[in-house]
């Protein structure tokens, strides 16, 4: 959850003269000239040290940031990744730095009167969930049946581009679709959630949340009609009625002051399930924070009031004085096992599985990079398989006073753990890591089953945001180029980005598809980092260089592609325009397909679009 791809580390010192331009060349600029000073003495006193071009292996340099929109910069200091750092700063000074690197002034793109539609949803008490939270079931499958989808192996190569939607002044679209009856939503970088006609893509009511919504809207049937339930990254949980967009409940359920949500919520039996990350792994850029003392957590809410029920910590001990940092500083700890990924029911067990993410700090535990059950009802603790110890990592690393002395590889388990019926009829959890490694592990009792390594694994390769199987086959997304290994690489050890198909009983290898090479595409990235899909006969799988394609399920063979990373008429009447496809998988419904396109972080390709396509 970190690093540039060193080409653009490169670009970004090419351009390094950013700071320059803007100071020198005035007439150039369409802000007002004392906000470009100001933002620009705030940006270089406050900022500059942490995201100049030298530095961007662990921020952004200047460059990257200049190509973010004004209210998506001022998002990230008010209620974003770098809240702690501008914690200190005005709102005058916050909005002069967004202003200053995009370069534009602050406003706020309207959208025409012409983009929205009157909202009806007939029968809305038995208005049909065509899908639904991260995987689309409990089980966080990924699959959709033939029936479900609309669309087969035979037909996917006519699919069509119906509309695309322009999400305003963002620079990337992660929250993953619900749709109930003929509509659609969708949440946004800057904490719109859009109620989308799903036949023409304008919209039938919008509601705004107090910060970015980053995961998926899970869709749930109750006696008074269908309800959306989502989190945003400032960990406040909402209840909406779909029928009208209205709030019905909200709650904060994060204690710690970096609490975070980038996980989706998963409700069932009436408690709505939500994960809990820390933003304390970028706060430790700051030389003076004091690291560490937060944990990732799951917290169980009413469904009915957001009354919590309980509170689950992956590390159980809040974290103490443990010694000096480098700077002489008092270190904390233990911190960490955040959790990244959207929980995973198992009604029949009733157990509640999660992944975390590594630690931040010594004292390490044996609950960093590790699959946890826990009790649906109380959130005790039934079991713990650790895959990586040691593994004590922050973007301090390398040579940061927050680092640890003996920094580890940064391997989460980002994905949703996948509960699947193998053809023999016995469950087994399926799960991949950032180190490239997949598990079959036991529902039961965690027990390893088999282990399957698809690659080499860094803290940006591997497996980042899940797989799909549909029964038979795990689909793989391997997240490895030559960027996101950092040198790791040699003449016997080289990257295999793509898609690979594992056989769920034994691990086995059976087919693998490498991501098509970029030739020469600007700011092309060949890998496969986002989660896929999976219908009968199609595995749909976005790239980092732009493109959705659609698998053979029998042979890795492409079916159908379609390169997003373009520009797009739009039906809201917004500039759009779409770039790599990461997070999320598509979505799937009665004959049509759902792509979010854009992912500005990273050094991935920027975009914000939501695109419909048809058979």
């Amino acid at each position: 959850m970190m690093n540039l791809p060193p080409s653009i580390t490169f670009s970004g010192i090419a351009c390094s003269m950013l700071v320059f331009c803007r100071t020198t060349i005035s007439f150039s600029q369409p802000i007002d000239p004392a906000v470009a000073k100001l933002g620009m003495q705030v940006y270089m006193t406050t900022c500059h040290n942490c995201h100049k071009p030298e530095a961007s292996f662990k921020a952004p340099g200047s460059f990257i940031l200049s190509t973010m929109p004004p209210r998506a910069i001022l998002a990230a200091l008010e209620t974003g990744k770098m809240r702690v750092q501008a914690k200190d700063l005005t709102d005058e000074q916050r909005k002069a730095v967004a202003q200053y690197l995009a370069n534009k002034p602050l406003t706020e793109t309207v959208i025409p009167k012409e983009a929205y539609t009157a909202f009806s949803l007939p029968n809305a008490k038995k208005a049909a969930v065509l899908h639904s939270g991260w995987g689309g079931d409990l089980e966080g499958t990924g699959f959709r049946t033939a029936k479900q989808a609309g669309i087969s192996a035979v037909t996917v190569g006519s699919l069509k581009l119906k509309w695309a939607f322009a999400f305003p002044d963002v620079n990337q679209v992660r929250s993953k679709p619900a749709l109930v009856g003929n509509w659609l939503i969708v949440g946004s970088q800057l904490g719109d959630v859009y109620c989308l006609n799903k036949q023409s893509g304008k919209i039938g009511w919008k509601f705004t949340a107090k910060a970015a919504i980053r995961g998926a809207i899970s869709i749930v049937q109750q006696a008074s009609g269908p309800q959306a339930f989502f989190a945003d990254n400032a960990t406040n949980v909402y209840s909406l009625d779909v029928t009208t967009g209205k709030l019905l409940w909200e709650k904060r359920v994060g204690q710690h002051a970096q609490s975070a949500n980038t996980g989706s919520v998963v409700v069932y039996d009436n408690i709505v399930y939500v994960p809990l990350t820390s933003l304390e792994v970028v706060s430790v850029l700051l030389p003076n924070y004091p690291c560490c003392s937060s944990s990732g957590e799951v917290v169980a809410l009413n469904v009915r009031s957001g009354d919590e029920i309980w509170r689950h910590r992956v590390i159980a001990e809040e974290a103490a004085e443990t010694g000096k940092r480098k700077n002489g500083a008092p270190a904390y700890g233990p911190a960490g096992g955040i959790v990244w990924c959207s929980p995973t029911v198992d009604t029949k067990r009733g157990l509640l599985y999660i992944g975390t993410g590594e630690n931040y700090t010594y004292p390490v535990t044996n609950t960093s990079d590790a699959i946890q059950a826990l009790n649906l009802k109380t959130g005790k603790l039934i079991w713990n398989f650790q895959a990586t110890q040691n593994d004590a990592w922050n973007m301090g690393c390398p040579g940061g006073p927050n680092c640890p002395d003996k920094p580890g590889n940064d391997f989460d388990f980002g994905m949703a753990p996948i509960l699947v019926k193998q053809p023999n009829g016995k469950d087994m959890l399926v799960v991949g890591q950032k180190s490239a490694e997949v598990y079959g592990l036991s529902p039961d009792d965690g027990k390893l089953l088999w282990k399957t390594s698809v690659g080499l694994g860094s803290a940006l390769g591997g497996i980042h945001w899940g797989m799909a199987t549909d029964g038979q086959y795990a689909y793989v997304a391997n997240a490895d180029n030559k960027y996101a290994l950092f040198g790791k690489t040699d003449a016997q050890h080289q990257p295999a980005p793509g898609l690979y198909a594992l056989e769920v009983t034994t691990g086995k290898v059976v087919w693998k598809a490498a991501s098509p090479p970029c030739g020469d595409k600007k700011g092309c990235i060949e890998a496969n980092s986002a989660a896929p899909m999976v219908i009968p006969g199609v595995v749909f799988a976005g790239g980092l260089d732009g493109y959705i394609r659609a698998y053979s399920t029998t042979d890795g063979k492409i079916l159908w592609d379609y390169d997003t990373a373009r520009e797009f008429d739009t039906v809201n009447g917004v500039k759009g325009k779409g770039g790599s496809l990461d997070g999320p998988s598509p979505v799937v419904a009665d004959g049509m397909l759902f792509v979010n396109s854009g992912y500005g972080l990273f050094g991935e390709l920027p975009g914000n679009v939501l695109l419909a396509f048809e058979l």
